[in-house]
């Protein structure tokens, strides 16, 4: 059973996690976030912990960023858009991940840093086409799946590196697979 709740968009969200693990879950019921959803989330912050697992679209990421705000300890899970994609309709959600691969964002799960160090800069999403490449969104996408970090605008997925506290160890081993 995972220890923290973990914070999703809806009801399918939540029969999707009791597929792949054990753990109990709050639905945030999409962008209009009502009060009891709020206190019901923060409720869970302070006493087990959460982990935001929002959709891999606009409006999850919408979603995560709004909470965020709210709850800066929350942790944070990824699941890469393509494997969160129904393949026979194109729609894209938790609802359509597969359990293996809902397991393997919680297992790559990220705590925010309180100071964030600024490890990474622009300089090295340019050197390593990741920013200003015509392939770069393409290699970010897989080295946010690599790393757990979700996919990402080079902006958002600077900030992810740094904030994540992922290691130049880390990032260099995961560019090489690449």
């Amino acid at each position: 059973m995972i220890k923290e709740v973990i914070v999703v968009e809806g009801k399918s969200d939540v029969l999707a996690i009791g597929r792949a693990v054990e753990a109990d879950c709050l639905i945030t019921g999409g962008f209009g976030l009502s009060k009891r959803a709020m206190n019901d989330i923060k409720a869970a912050y302070e006493k087990r912990g959460i982990i935001i697992l929002t959709d891999p679209d606009g409006a999850g990421e919408r979603i995560r960023r709004h909470l965020e705000k709210r709850f800066p300890k929350a942790k944070h899970a990824y699941v890469p858009r393509e494997e969160a994609t129904n393949p026979a309709d194109g729609d894209v959600g938790i609802e359509d991940a597969s359990p293996e691969a809902i397991r393997k964002a919680l297992e790559k799960v990220h705590t925010p840093i309180e100071f964030e160090e600024e490890i990474f800069t622009s300089t090295d999403l340019m050197v390593n086409n990741l920013s200003g490449a015509a392939e770069a969104s393409v290699r970010r996408a897989k080295l946010g799946a690599a790393l757990g970090l979700g996919y990402a605008n080079a902006k958002v997925f600077l900030k992810r590196l740094n904030h994540y506290g992922i290691t130049r160890e880390e990032f260099e081993q995961a560019v090489a697979e690449l």
